[in-house]
C-alpha cells in the first residue's frame, strides 16, 4: 500500500470538484500534538507498514515504536491491521490485537501514537469534522480540552450569576505522574492518563463536563452544585481512581489523585481563570498535606 499525504489544499484542488464518496480510506493522526496532528495517511490497493525504521511506509520516530510494527492490508471484506511482533503490542480502541478488521472511526495505537481510521461513504466530510474534534477534545485521553473548558466554564460563570444559582470547579492532578514516566516510561504515562480520564468520565453526570487541563492536570465543571455537593463529588471520584488498577505492560499499577475544590455562589463575577486559580490553591494545599485528598 502507497502512502499519499494530503492536504486541505490538495482536495480542494483535486479535480475542480472532488466527489466525496470516491476518497479512499485513511488514518488521521490524532496524537501525540505536534506538526503531524490531524496529517492524514491515505490507504490504497497495496501493504502500509507502519514502524521506526526507515524503510516503512509510516515512520514514526519514537523508541515505544517497533522498526516494523504493523501492518496495514487492504483485502475483501476490508482493512485488516497485523501486528509483526512488536515490542509493545499493536492496540484498536484500547484492545490488543494480533491481527483485526478495522471499522469505521476505529482508534489504532502505535506505542505513543494515536490514528483514527476513516473508511465512511464520506471520508472528506469524516475528515473535516475530525479537524473540528480535534479543536476541542483532547485526542489521548478522549475528554474536552482546555480551549472546550474556558469557553463552557466561562458560559456557566455568567449563567451562574444571571440566575444566582452556584458553579463549582473541582481541580485534580495524578500524585507522582513524574516518577510513574520515571519508572515506566512515557507509553505508560500516556496510558495512566488514559484510564484515570475513562474513569472519572464514566463517574460523572451528562450535564458535568470533564477536561484535561493540562499535563496531568483535569478540570470538572459541576453546573448548579454547592460546594458541599462538590466536596462529596470530589471524594467519590478520589475514592474510584484510589482502588483503579491500571494494567502497565504485565505489572498492575495504583495511583491517586489529589483534588482541589472551589464554588461560586453565583453573587460574584468571576472569569473562569480566577474560578481556576482558587481551585488549584486548593489542589496544591492537598498536594503539600500529603496527597490522595481533597481540599476545599
Amino acid at each position: 500500500m502507497t502512502l499519499e499525504r494530503v492536504t486541505e489544499t490538495e482536495v480542494a484542488a483535486r479535480n475542480g470538484h472532488p466527489k466525496l464518496a470516491s476518497s479512499p480510506a485513511c488514518l488521521v493522526h490524532i496524537y501525540p500534538v505536534g506538526p503531524g496532528l490531524g496529517s492524514r495517511h491515505a490507504l490504497t490497493n497495496s501493504n502500509l507498514m507502519i514502524g521506526r525504521g526507515n524503510d516503512c511506509h509510516v515512520c514514526l520516530e519514537d523508541k515505544s515504536v517497533s522498526r516494523h510494527h504493523c501492518l496495514v492490508q487492504r483485502e475483501r471484506e476490508g482493512y485488516f491491521v497485523t501486528d509483526l511482533g512488536s515490542t509493545n503490542g499493536t492496540f484498536i480502541n484500547d484492545l490488543p490485537v494480533a491481527e483485526n478488521i478495522l471499522e469505521n472511526g476505529d482508534h489504532l495505537r502505535v506505542g505513543c501514537y494515536l490514528f483514527r481510521f476513516l473508511a465512511g461513504n464520506n471520508v472528506e466530510t469524516q475528515y473535516y469534522e475530525e479537524i473540528h474534534r480535534l479543536t476541542i477534545i483532547d485526542s489521548l485521553t478522549g475528554v474536552h480540552n482546555k480551549r472546550y473548558l474556558l469557553e463552557y466554564l466561562d458560559r456557566e460563570l455568567t449563567r451562574s450569576v444571571r440566575h444566582r444559582r452556584p458553579v463549582a470547579l473541582i481541580m485534580l492532578d495524578i500524585d507522582h505522574f513524574k516518577t510513574i514516566n520515571d519508572q515506566f516510561g512515557h507509553l505508560a504515562g500516556d496510558l495512566v492518563l488514559h484510564g484515570i480520564a475513562a474513569c472519572v468520565r464514566d463517574s460523572i453526570r451528562k450535564e458535568e463536563l470533564l477536561a484535561r487541563y493540562g499535563g496531568e492536570e483535569f478540570a470538572l465543571v459541576l453546573p448548579e452544585e454547592s460546594q458541599d455537593g462538590a466536596v462529596l463529588a470530589a471524594e467519590r471520584i478520589r475514592g474510584l481512581v484510589a482502588h483503579l488498577s491500571l494494567q502497565i505492560e504485565d505489572k498492575s499499577l495504583q495511583v491517586t489523585i489529589s483534588l482541589g475544590v472551589a464554588c461560586s455562589r453565583g453573587n460574584e463575577s468571576l472569569t473562569p481563570m480566577e474560578l481556576i486559580r482558587r481551585a488549584d490553591e486548593k489542589l496544591y494545599l492537598a498536594k503539600r498535606e500529603g496527597r490522595n485528598c481533597v481540599r476545599c
